[in-house]
């Protein structure tokens, strides 16, 4: 049943046992909250009931058996609910609500949501290929939130309160998550969840819903193999983590990777790679890892490649060094809005290393470390693309010289909203040609002739919005 949309009413992508109220009706907030409120006290009566030193020998048929008899009990003493309340979805919530994620366990489920986006107890969005959809989804209040939130803190070790009140954690399913309660939020307890995809995108996949065109795909694979250093920019949720693994399949196999991350993220497409992930301090401020910390110890671990998630702080300039000190081909991420950008950010970040260095010395450093930045954007619609591939060749009166060898031109949006437009060759063959040839990688002569390089498609293409 196709649904219409209205600005007075959310709509629900949840399956439709989320969606109707048991009689074909499109539930309303109103009913939600109502539900919501049933559904808690139903589970605080469960919780009471249960033995809880016994629950981890309970297998889930009887557990849920339990759980219906419950439910039904209740029911059957408010005869006036039965009409307006869906049994079954009742007894699947209070699953939920003992061991998932309560309200939002539907979306958890569902392969096609990669964000849960909870603006306190009355408001809940999901991105769904690539556009944001408010919901339908409430909490009971901000209490039955906050359990929900605990629950999840929980299963990551950590905790939340008014002294510790954000937490930003990896869950064992590889989804990341952010809290932030009252009260620095001011709206109530605020939940955001990052889904990842069980099966990593392929290159062919990028390629075929044209996130990326084969002339950039060529140019790439050869400087990976070239072991050329590689920096991927782009904004929040524009595909960088999707594409730093899809380039790792171009590594040769018989190399050592050691990946650093504050979070982990990446699956790189690969064997013989080594993870680490950074930790905080304990509530007594002892043990923490920094990236600084895991950079150098790294280097001791004799690796080919040192791939490095993100970069955010001092960690740049340990980066640097080892691209500049026999660790060459190493990839990383970076937030920028641009090629030039990301060159900018860079700078700022080695200054965080605390080291009095003069911009002339972290450009030069920069400039011998970095050969190529690949730009990914997120346009209109949730189209994601990767919009520029420049090369840095140099400095040239203390500013980067840098020559841009492809792009990608919108040209305006189509008839459902999403960005349209087309790949092109800038028309300037890069230096690092040279030094792959000498290395026996022959690039296709004409590669880089300027030209345009084919529409690239909108419906469906939003590729990299996906781990």
């Amino acid at each position: 049943m196709k649904m219409s949309l209205s600005r007075n009413r959310k709509t629900d992508p949840r399956p439709s046992n989320g969606d109707l109220d048991g009689t074909g009706r499109q539930s309303g907030n109103g009913f939600e909250a109502e539900f919501q409120k049933l559904k808690t006290r139903i589970h605080r009566e469960l919780i009471d009931s249960l033995d809880l030193s016994r629950i981890g020998s309970l297998d889930e048929s009887h557990l849920r058996a339990h759980i219906r008899n419950l439910a039904e009990g209740l029911l059957r003493s408010r005869p006036e609910m039965l009409s307006s309340i869906d049994e079954e979805r009742l007894v699947d919530d209070l699953m939920a609500e003992s061991f998932g994620l309560g309200p939002l366990e539907p979306y958890m489920q569902d392969p096609d949501v990669t964000d849960i986006l909870v603006n306190g107890p009355g408001e809940v969005y999901v991105e769904r290929m690539g556009r944001l959809q408010e919901t339908n989804t409430v909490f009971a209040d901000d209490e039955h939130l906050m359990q929900i939130i605990q629950r999840v803190v929980a299963q990551v070790g950590r905790r939340i309160d008014e002294q510790s009140p954000m937490v930003d954690a990896r869950r064992p399913d590889g989804s990341r998550i952010n809290a932030v309660i009252p009260p620095l939020a001011l709206c109530g307890p605020v939940l955001s969840i990052r889904r990842f995809g069980h099966v990593p995108l392929q290159i062919s996949d990028l390629l075929a819903l044209d996130s990326i065109c084969p002339e950039m795909v060529a140019l790439l694979q050869a400087a990976i193999e070239g072991r050329v250093n590689v920096m991927i920019s782009g904004g929040t949720g524009s595909g960088k983590t999707t594409l730093l693994n899809n380039l790792s399949c171009f590594v040769p196999i018989e190399e050592r990777l050691v990946t650093i991350e504050d979070s982990a993220e990446l699956q790189l497409q690969r064997k013989h790679v080594v993870g680490l992930e950074t930790r905080i301090a304990n509530t007594e401020g002892q043990g923490e890892v920094t990236p600084r910390d895991l950079v150098r110890n790294a280097l001791r671990m004799r690796p080919d490649r040192i791939i490095l998630g993100e970069v955010r702080g001092g960690e740049a300039l340990d980066m640097l060094q080892a691209m500049n000190t026999g660790h060459e081909g190493s990839l990383s991420t970076i937030h920028a809005n641009d090629t030039r950008d990301a060159l900018s950010r860079l700078e700022v970040m080695v200054s965080m290393a605390g080291f009095d260095l003069s911009v002339g010395v972290v450009r030069s450093y920069i400039a011998s470390a970095i050969t190529l930045v690949v730009h990914l954007a997120r346009l209109k619609g949730g189209v994601r693309r990767v919009m520029r591939i420049s090369e840095v060749t140099g400095l040239e009166d203390g500013e980067y010289r840098m020559q841009e060898i492809f792009g990608f031109r919108q040209s305006g949006t189509d008839d459902e909203g999403r960005a349209k437009g087309s790949f092109y060759a800038a028309g300037n063959a890069p230096w690092l040609c040279r030094r792959l040839e000498e290395l026996g990688i022959n690039l296709p002569s004409g590669l880089f002739d300027k030209r345009v390089l084919g529409v690239a498609k909108t419906s469906g293409s939003s590729a990299l919005e996906v781990v």
